[in-house]
């Protein structure tokens, strides 16, 4: 059945366009680069950059002519391929660093703003090609603009590797030093993750699955704007009429999303994959998830009751784009990141928000403590335990959780960080300093739940 967009939707996605701030914020095309493998990083990186500009060279282009020809705004378009360590495996530190250095020169070449993959997939164990790649994390986000790493660490099959979380905590002080001039800028660019998505377009934590075809598109939705001026419309309404309020919504925002989608897989010439549905806030006032859950009734994000609130946000959201489109995926829900909603800002700035009661919204939402700024002498063993803590909550209920944060260079509580444009700025979270050493500090690895057992 062929696919198509009625009248009536048009007329309604275009006053979405013009007062609610919907965007697509990204087309993101995946790329195999596994046929890539060579015996040095300069060989490797040269097929990945030839593979790269022979599959993305027009991908801006199509991007920004869909743009003009439906007044869909499409903020980003950006590029994931495999995970390097699959790719490079077997190739030194050094060799990792110069496959980097490729992909933003090629990311840069085509014009996307982001490219995603510099990952490995370690949750229940390191390869020779995942050692190297995490050693050479710090620094190749340094050297790059472009260039996004993410490392998945735990599964709900696998458990939870804490020797990568051990790790973890170190490379992420470690790529928050030699960032330092920036307000530890390469760690908005790392993330790690339990129970990674395979298809997610979002940045910094895209790579191409294995399970992935040859190249794909990918398309992240947004609409948090959309969803507010819903919820806003209807200020008596019961939380289960809300529900079918915001489900409804979600259904218009999605099929804007696929109609883009299908439109540049089809230029493009490569397979259409999913809508990821996830509600991406920006600094942009009226762009933000926090002042959804507000205009629910809490009195400000953070406040009892703001759980179940997103909870109910998250799932509506998920039920009304699943009926409109065959091919959701990504992470599909609702990202909570600090530094890029203004009224979590506002909320933690006021002192009623704080990273526990983050952690506990993360059990509801996608997909983590996300850009969240802490005071820069943090040890690294309570980072650790930080992600240990989310890759639980991932691990235990079966979904995707990540930690991105940034232990920013001589910052203490209070202040500020300023990375600009849609990463936003943030305020310097207080951190609980009660040590966790001893136990991040036994390695291994935690065993799977008993209800991974479920062949």
């Amino acid at each position: 059945m062929p696919f198509s967009i009625s009248k009536d939707e048009i007329l309604e996605t275009v006053a979405m366009l013009h007062t609610e701030n919907l965007d697509i914020r990204t087309i993101t095309m995946g790329i195999d680069i596994l046929s890539c493998h060579a015996d040095s990083g300069k060989s490797c990186g040269q097929k990945i950059y030839d593979k790269i500009l022979h599959h993305a060279s027009q991908l801006v282009k199509v991007g920004d002519d869909i743009e003009k020809e439906y007044g869909i705004p499409i903020i980003n378009k950006r590029i994931s391929v495999t995970p390097v360590a699959l790719v490079a495996d077997g190739l030194t530190r050094e060799d990792m660093i110069e496959i980097g250095r490729y992909m933003d020169k090629a990311s840069g070449e085509v014009g996307v703003n982001f490219i995603g993959g510099f990952s490995a997939l370690v949750h229940k164990g390191f390869t020779r090609g995942d050692s190297a790649l995490l050693e050479a994390i710090p620094e190749t986000l340094s050297l790059t603009e472009r260039v996004c790493s993410s490392v998945n660490l735990a599964t709900t099959k696998a458990g939870i590797n804490m020797d990568a979380v051990f790790q973890m905590g170190n490379i992420i002080k470690e790529t928050a030093r030699l960032t330092a001039d920036r307000d530890g800028l390469g760690c908005a660019k790392l993330v790690v993750f339990c129970n990674a998505a395979e298809d997610n377009p979002f940045m910094a934590g895209a790579f191409h699955g294995v399970g992935e075809p040859e190249c794909t598109i990918n398309i992240g939705v947004s609409g948090p704007g959309v969803v507010l001026n819903a919820v806003k419309k209807y200020p008596d309404a019961d939380l289960g009429e809300l529900a079918n309020i915001i489900k409804k919504t979600a259904f218009k925002v999605t099929r804007s999303g696929e109609l883009v989608g299908r439109a540049a897989s089809q230029r493009l010439g490569v397979s259409f994959g999913i809508v990821d549905l996830s509600l991406a806030p920006t600094p942009a006032i009226g762009d933000s998830v926090a002042d959804i859950l507000e205009s629910m009734g809490l009195e400000t994000v953070g406040a009892h009751g703001s759980t179940a609130a997103l909870a109910m946000l998250n799932d509506a959201v998920k039920k009304g784009g699943a009926m409109a489109s065959s091919y959701v995926g990504g992470l599909s829900g609702a990202f909570i990141p600090v530094s890029e909603d203004q009224g979590m800002i506002n909320a933690v700035e006021a002192g009623v928000l704080n990273i526990e009661k983050l952690e506990a919204m993360t059990c509801v939402c996608s997909v983590g403590l996300d850009m969240i700024a802490i005071p820069g002498d943090i040890p690294a063993e309570i980072i650790s335990a930080i992600i240990a803590d989310e890759a639980a909550i991932g691990m235990i209920n079966r979904k995707t959780t990540a930690v991105r944060i940034i232990p920013a260079p001589g910052k203490k509580e209070g202040d500020w960080v300023e990375f600009g444009g849609l990463l936003g700025r943030a305020p310097v979270m207080k951190v609980n300093q009660v040590s966790p050493a001893k136990f991040i500090q036994r390695k291994g690895r935690i065993p799977a739940p008993i209800h991974s057992l479920n062949n």
